[in-house]
């Protein structure tokens, strides 16, 4: 998607995912229209009214139930003209028993340096169905980003999310809600960020227990080389059984201000939720230990720099891989 228009849209196997644009989706199937603003309210703030009131396209993804997908769904959102508004609005479902990974990247053209993007999305992960979801955000320094995204996880069903954004942005403000509707259901997010001088990350995330026996992970691993970091995380007991934990770690590399905001509420009694969070600087006996060991400094620093952020993100290109362990190999240069 480049701007506000579909420019291309291949599909390898049609009887494993389905893939079109929104528009085409609603034209195609009657029902799809009942996954619709269903999640995310248009009145919810002022970037979901402007997505509704422009009647935004995106991407359309379905997993029929009981197929699996061998390949991930890649798909790339990119601002192509200067100071444009990209609206997108994305539907993803996971039919009951059905696997789907998608990886989505999302970009500005060389040249573009002011923007905006906001980008709606809602997913719905039936019965013992699994989403492995993960965003790559690649923007331009003065870009300003505010993703809007709920997901629905029913009984048995199974949601990973990875958030990377390690290049310099102007802001980002994101909170993803999941609900785990269903008995048994389990989700997990990961949150990998690094916010620059002038950059402002306002990331986190929400999930909301509504049946017995369900669980969650949100796992924050955010550094600041000069800008503001702000990692929440939120869980909502609402049902008995629920299990979970919050975990916000924060480095300051070369000044900038984090800032760490877990939230635990718990409204019934047979509930178990957690929460570890830390920020600081690198501790100088770790880099000593490195570097007697034989390290310069400026690999001992890579080394944990790499070591803090790696969540264990699976599946992710090579190319992609080499482009992330580049960027945080910079990041540890910076802080020497």
């Amino acid at each position: 998607m480049i701007d506000n228009a579909i420019t291309h849209t291949s599909l390898h196997d049609k009887d494993v995912v389905e893939l079109m644009s929104l528009r085409d989706a609603m034209k195609v199937h009657d029902w799809v229209k009942d996954y619709v603003w269903k999640l995310v309210k248009p009145d919810a703030d002022k970037y979901t009214a402007m997505s509704y009131l422009q009647d935004a396209n995106g991407y359309f993804i379905r997993a029929p139930a009981g197929k699996k997908s061998k390949m991930p769904v890649q798909t790339c959102l990119l601002i192509g003209s200067k100071q444009v508004s990209q609206t997108v609005h994305n539907i993803v479902v996971v039919e009951e028993g059905a696997e789907l990974e998608v990886i989505t990247g999302c970009s500005t053209k060389h040249g573009i340096e002011k923007g905006l993007h906001l980008g709606i999305s809602e997913m719905y992960v039936k019965k013992g169905a699994t989403l492995n979801f993960t965003m790559i955000h690649n923007w331009a320094e003065q870009i300003g980003v505010r993703p809007r995204t709920v997901v629905h996880v029913e009984e048995g069903g199974t949601y990973i999310s990875n958030y990377v954004t390690l290049k310099p942005v102007k802001s980002i403000q994101a909170y993803p809600t999941v609900i785990l509707e269903g008995k048994g259901a389990f989700a997990r997010l990961n949150t990998i960020a690094v916010a620059h001088p002038e950059s402002e990350l306002d990331l986190g995330s929400r999930v909301i227990f509504e049946a017995e026996e369900t669980s969650a992970e949100l796992i924050s691993r955010t550094i600041t080389t000069g800008g503001v970091s702000i990692a929440r995380g939120e869980m909502v007991g609402n049902a008995n059984g629920a299990k979970g934990h919050l975990e916000c770690h924060g480095l300051v590399l070369g000044g900038g201000t984090q800032r760490a905001i877990p939230i635990l509420e718990a409204n019934v009694e047979d509930i178990e939720l957690s929460h570890e969070a830390a920020v600081g600087r690198i501790a100088r006996e770790q880099i000593e230990y490195l570097m007697a060991r034989g390290l310069s400094e400026e690999d001992a620093v890579g080394m944990i720099v790499r070591g803090f952020l790696d969540v264990g993100i699976q599946g992710i290109p090579d190319e992609l891989r080499a482009d992330i362990d580049e960027t945080i190999a910079k990041i540890g240069e910076s802080a020497i």
